[in-house]
């Protein structure tokens, strides 16, 4: 939370317009490009993370297909998570999130300019509804990110188990998977403090449809498990 604040109080002269902004774009959302939308958003997580002491480490930016359509895959530390992608990623992306967030200030917004999708694990029809939308929206050439431990791990660098059925969208669009590897990022929001602190986030080679076309989801999960892990192994 002292790191939240130092990033709000450091950007005091920065954040209200630019926030007002994030509102007027969600408002009608459909008005703007989306080039436009995104690329307000990466401005307002690069505000923060140069004002919270973070330095944030990125590789395998040229990882990121160029072709729209594709889906990452990440592990799940913290509340920085989401900023360190928005901030590194060029691409624009929409994302799956809990639900318990829809309502969150900010996340809102950004929610809303991206075509995000709350989904609701308690409730299978629903969650069945959301991942026939984001198919969708991939097949028609969004990006989309999905962290399918469904929640963070708080096992610091630690992965928790995956969800299968988080892996069933990029399945059914045939689309490139990008796992990511993020490393250290939950030393930035989930901890006390704000003394400097360095996170890592490593885009990893995409995953081609032709090379899990013939896996079930369980055998998807496991190998994009695996390579985040080998990740992971390899940087801590």
């Amino acid at each position: 939370m002292k790191r939240f604040v130092l990033m709000l109080l450091r950007n005091l002269h920065r954040f209200p317009g630019a926030y007002r902004k994030l509102c007027r774009y969600a408002k009608d959302t459909d008005r703007y490009p989306e080039a436009e939308k995104w690329a307000h958003i990466r401005y307002i997580m690069g505000l923060g993370i140069k004002a919270g002491n973070v330095q944030l480490q990125v590789t395998g930016l040229e990882n990121i297909p160029r072709q729209p359509g594709f889906m990452l895959y990440g592990n799940h530390q913290g509340m920085f998570d989401v900023m360190a992608i928005a901030a590194s990623c060029e691409a624009p992306l929409g994302a799956v999130y809990k639900k318990e967030l829809k309502d969150t200030p900010l996340l809102k917004q950004v929610f809303a300019c991206t075509q995000s999708y709350a989904m609701d694990r308690e409730d299978a029809r629903q969650s069945l509804t959301v991942i026939r939308e984001v198919t969708n929206q991939v097949k028609a050439g969004r990006n989309y990110l999905i962290f399918p431990e469904g929640t963070r791990s708080k096992q610091g660098n630690t992965m928790g188990p995956f969800h299968s059925g988080s892996f069933r969208c990029a399945l059914k669009a045939g689309c490139p998977i990008v796992p990511m590897a993020l490393i250290d990022c939950f030393k930035v929001l989930d901890q006390k403090g704000s003394a400097p602190v360095t996170a890592q986030l490593h885009y990893l080679p995409a995953i081609p449809y032709e090379e899990y076309r013939d896996m079930n989801t369980t055998q998807l999960a496991a190998l994009v498990k695996e390579r985040i892990q080998a990740c992971i192994d390899a940087h801590t």
